[in-house]
Formats: structure tokens, C-alpha cells, sequence
């Protein structure tokens, strides 16, 4: 016999019904993941109020665990910790009935976040017909999607489900790409089961994800963004899978996110910021990691302290969207993507990791140019960051260079040293050098120009600052500071092996910027 767990937990009026058999919540079903040790993980339902509830636990290895009375229509225990396997049967029982979860597996969840790039299908990705075909090797990733619904209030449960717990190949196909890759990939790594849990929406800003606690740190709350236009998505073809979605604060913090608190999760992945390029773009150094900071609190307390206060978070750096473009809307949301340090993790984002996608631009994509098809370099990206960052893999190298030092090095030039050995392609433009007190017709004034790659080493890139009418006149160093800065898998700096991306920057000269390097 296991040890008793019951938990108190608040609850929304919308389910203190107190009547009815005895059920799951919504988003537990037949062959789903649940949380392995050491965590436990966290199960809950509804049942005729006063009941009691047995849970037992049936598989490999056994567990009855009695839980409370159940108290205004809710019931709910959390498991002891389970390793790694399965298939279990889960079964609440009560008086006046049972209900049972079959083919449960035990492993990690990962819930998998954003807008429409997060949500673009598995079955529009390039290599679909491949990807979807190789899918059923993987029986042990298992798949879970919140239908698409928004709500005033924090709702306790999920309004409706858009596809139960699956096992692939079924429902793959319209599937999350990234998400299910990412899951994919770490079962090739891990060797045990991954549950994979998607609720996003496209076209929607960091506010709508956000609940009013999140939102009052960056002085957001008492905004609305019901007025808002300039959301870039005009040009898809299948505007019924890419249009604009809601823009109210915290509706679908309260419909798609609030709901799922209550279970154990491992942690989160996110493709979300082409919206805020065009709404509160400012404010995303402060929106986006004040949203994580708030999702680990309440996650954590939802769990009853089983999901990690500091549960690891991913997300994707933005990629492309108008080649040509002079706007900094996509330069600007990058930076403040990393809290503007340039890198993850930072001190104000810590246990973060980020894939970098400025290089995989996709001019020819059905789905518009802001949708590119390759979610494969995405999520492989993605997963070297999981491997170091949540699975404390040692020697994994999951971040492209970044500068550890920009000082002048010689007459007419700046030096750049990384903080990494590099793969450099020479290149005119992708550099650009800050001008300050440029003389023109009307007086001094400030512009960047391009500076051209002149030399480099293992560890270090030469710019020439011929550009600017004196040295002395460079004041900051920028790189890929554009839309689209570069053709697929061209941009100018990689690691030294060539995998892994450079990631912007925008920085003062003579600085030193990454700590520890």
C-alpha cells in the first residue's frame, strides 16, 4: 500500500458541480504520459461530492492510494513517484462507480507553447511524407492537443479537447512539427516514454498567454490590445490555420494554460513573438520572462510543489519574415527575446535555452515566408538545449558563439573575440559598426554602416571600419541585425563545427559581455 497523498488545491466555480460518475479531467485519457520519478505525478476528476475515492495503480508495479473526500465535486491525489516504463492501468473508483486510463506510460512531459509557427502541422513541414511515416517507430512519444477556446476567467479544467492522448501514428499529421520532433528527438537520447502536450494559437501577442500577475510586472494589466492591427498575417494561403488569433489579456492564459497547472510537467518549449513585433515590442524584454518566471510559480503550487519552481524553458528565437526589410520589428523582438542580453541562459533568465532560426528563411513556404518548412533544424536545435540545460548532459554544445570581448585592434578595424572557436564565411554586410557624429548636410549625425569581414581566426573575426570618417567615431558593433540577414544556412558565424547559429547582437565597443568567459 502506498503512502497517502491529498492535496488542496483552489477551484473555479465552473466545476464545483458536485454530481454526476465518477471521471478524469479532461486532458488524462487512455495511452497518456505521465510524470516519472522523482517527481510524482499528479492525477484529479470530478465525483459525487463526499465520496471516496480509491485510485489504484496496475502494471509492472502496483500502487493503492486513498485520496480525501471529495470536496466540491473534485477529487484529486498525486501518484508516489514511478520510474521510467509501463503500460500501467489507472483506475479512481467509488462507490457509486469507476473510471479507467489504459496503456498509461510514465515518463517526461514537455508542454509545447506559442503561436503559429508552434502550431504549424507535422504534415506541412518539408520531409512530411517521411517524417510521417517514420512516426509509427515511435509508439512511446505520445501526443496530446488543447482545443482552441479563450475565457474571461482562470478555468480548472480544459473547455474542450482538440486531440486525446494518441499514439502515433494517429493524429501526428496534425500535430504540432516542432513539438513532436522535439519529443522525437529526446526519445532517441532518453529511451523512455515522452508525453508531449500542445496548446497554442497563431497570431497571438505574449499577453493573451499571460496571466494579470505576469502582466502587472511589466505595467501591461490595464492594457488592451482588442484595437490591434498590424499582425504580419495577410499573405497565407490557409488563413483558417494562420489568421490572427484573439488579442484580450489573459484569455487564453485562462482557457488553455491555468487548466493544466494541476499536472506534473518537466517542462515547456515555446515559438511565440512575430505578433508582439507589431504590439508592445518594447515591453517583450520585460513580457516574455516575466511570463516564464510566472508559469514555473504557478505550474509549481498548481502541482502541489512536484513541477520544478525553475522547470527548464525553450523556445525558438525568431526566424524570417520580409526579405529586404529595413524594419527592426524582428531584430528588436530577438534581442528582447533574451531579456536584451543576446544569449540564454542570462541571470534574468535563468534554466532557459534557445534555438536560433534567423539562418533557415524559407521565401518559397505555401504558408507565408513568416511559416518556414524546416522544423527539423528547429527542434534539433531545440533538443541540444534540453540535453544540457534539463538534462544536464555534460560537453553538449547547444549555443552558437557570442562575443566575449569588441575592442579597437588596429588602425581602421574592430576585433570581435567569441566566446567559442568559429566557422566564419566572409561576408560585407552582416557586420555593422555604429557612426557617430557623421557630418552631412545638415549637421552631425549617427547611422550604422556595413563592415566587412577583413580577417579572422579560431576565435576571433576582423572588421574593417573603413566605413566610418574616423576610428574613434565607432561607438557599437552589430551583427544579423535584420529581418533576414542571410540565405539558408548562410549566415556569416557558426560554430566551429558548423552547426549552430551565431546569435545576433547589438553591442558597445569595448565591452565585455558574456560573464564566465
Amino acid at each position: 500500500m502506498a503512502t497517502t497523498l491529498c492535496v488542496v488545491f483552489m477551484l473555479v466555480a465552473s466545476l464545483h458541480a458536485g454530481e454526476g460518475d465518477l471521471r478524469f479531467a479532461s486532458y488524462y485519457g487512455d495511452h497518456m504520459v505521465l510524470q516519472k520519478s522523482p517527481e510524482r505525478a499528479v492525477l484529479w476528476g470530478r465525483g459525487p461530492e463526499g465520496a471516496q475515492v480509491t485510485l489504484t495503480l496496475s502494471g509492472p508495479s502496483t500502487q493503492n492510494v486513498s485520496v480525501c473526500t471529495v470536496k466540491n465535486g473534485i477529487w484529486r491525489v498525486a501518484l508516489d513517484p514511478v520510474e521510467a516504463g509501463g503500460p500501467y492501468n489507472v483506475t479512481a473508483a467509488a462507490p457509486s462507480g469507476a473510471a479507467t486510463l489504459t496503456d498509461v506510460l510514465f515518463g517526461d512531459i514537455w508542454l509545447c507553447g506559442g503561436q503559429s509557427n508552434m502550431w504549424l502541422q507535422l504534415s506541412k513541414i518539408f520531409n512530411a511524407s517521411k517524417e510521417l511515416k517514420r512516426s509509427a517507430k515511435y509508439p512511446h512519444v505520445r501526443i496530446f492537443m488543447a482545443a482552441l477556446n479563450l475565457s474571461e476567467t482562470e478555468r480548472t479544467d480544459l473547455i474542450q479537447v482538440e486531440i486525446p492522448w494518441s499514439v502515433p501514428p494517429a493524429n501526428v499529421a496534425q500535430f504540432s512539427a516542432v513539438c513532436w520532433l522535439f519529443g522525437r528527438y529526446l526519445y532517441k537520447r532518453l529511451q523512455y516514454p515522452i508525453g508531449l502536450v500542445e496548446s497554442c494559437w497563431g497570431g497571438t501577442p505574449v499577453e493573451v498567454w499571460s496571466s494579470s500577475r505576469a502582466l502587472q510586472r511589466c505595467g501591461l494589466y490595464h492594457t488592451n490590445s482588442k484595437v490591434h492591427q498590424s499582425f504580419p498575417y495577410t499573405y497565407c494561403k490557409d488563413c483558417s490555420l494562420f489568421s490572427s488569433g484573439p488579442k484580450e489579456n489573459s484569455v487564453l492564459w485562462n482557457a488553455m494554460i491555468h487548466p493544466l497547472l494541476n499536472m506534473t510537467v518537466k517542462g515547456a518549449i515555446w515559438y511565440q513573438g512575430e505578433a508582439n513585433s507589431g504590439y508592445h515590442q518594447e515591453n517583450y524584454n520585460c513580457s516574455f520572462p516575466a511570463m516564464i518566471d510566472d508559469w514555473r510559480l504557478a505550474f509549481h503550487q498548481g502541482s502541489g510543489g512536484q513541477t520544478a519552481p525553475d522547470f527548464p524553458f525553450g523556445f525558438v528565437q525568431l526566424s524570417t519574415y520580409q526579405k529586404g526589410s529595413k524594419n527592426d520589428a524582428f531584430p528588436n523582438i530577438r534581442w528582447h527575446q533574451t531579456a536584451d542580453n543576446g544569449f540564454v541562459p542570462n541571470s534574468r533568465m535563468w534554466k532557459t535555452f534557445m534555438a536560433v532560426a534567423l539562418d533557415l528563411p524559407d521565401a518559397a513556404s505555401p504558408y507565408g515566408s513568416i511559416h518556414p518548412r524546416d522544423k527539423q533544424d528547429v527542434a534539433r536545435r531545440l533538443t541540444l538545449g534540453a540535453r544540457a540545460v534539463a538534462y544536464n548532459e555534460k560537453r553538449v554544445s547547444f549555443e552558437g558563439p557570442f562575443p566575449k570581448e569588441l575592442s579597437v585592434s588596429a588602425p581602421m578595424s574592430v576585433n570581435i573575440t567569441y566566446d567559442q572557436k568559429v566557422s566564419v564565411t566572409p561576408s560585407r554586410s552582416i557586420f555593422e559598426i555604429f557612426c557617430s557624429g557623421v557630418q552631412t548636410p545638415y549637421g552631425p549625425e549617427p547611422r550604422w554602416v556595413a563592415a566587412p569581414i577583413m580577417h579572422w581566426g579560431p576565435a576571433t573575426v576582423q572588421l574593417s571600419t573603413s566605413s566610418c570618417p574616423l576610428p574613434h567615431a565607432v561607438a557599437a558593433v552589430r551583427y544579423a541585425w535584420r529581418d533576414w540577414p542571410c540565405s539558408f544556412k548562410a549566415c556569416a558565424i557558426y560554430s566551429a563545427s558548423g552547426v549552430l547559429p551565431a546569435p545576433p547582437f547589438d553591442l558597445p565597443l569595448s565591452s565585455r559581455r558574456k560573464p564566465g568567459t
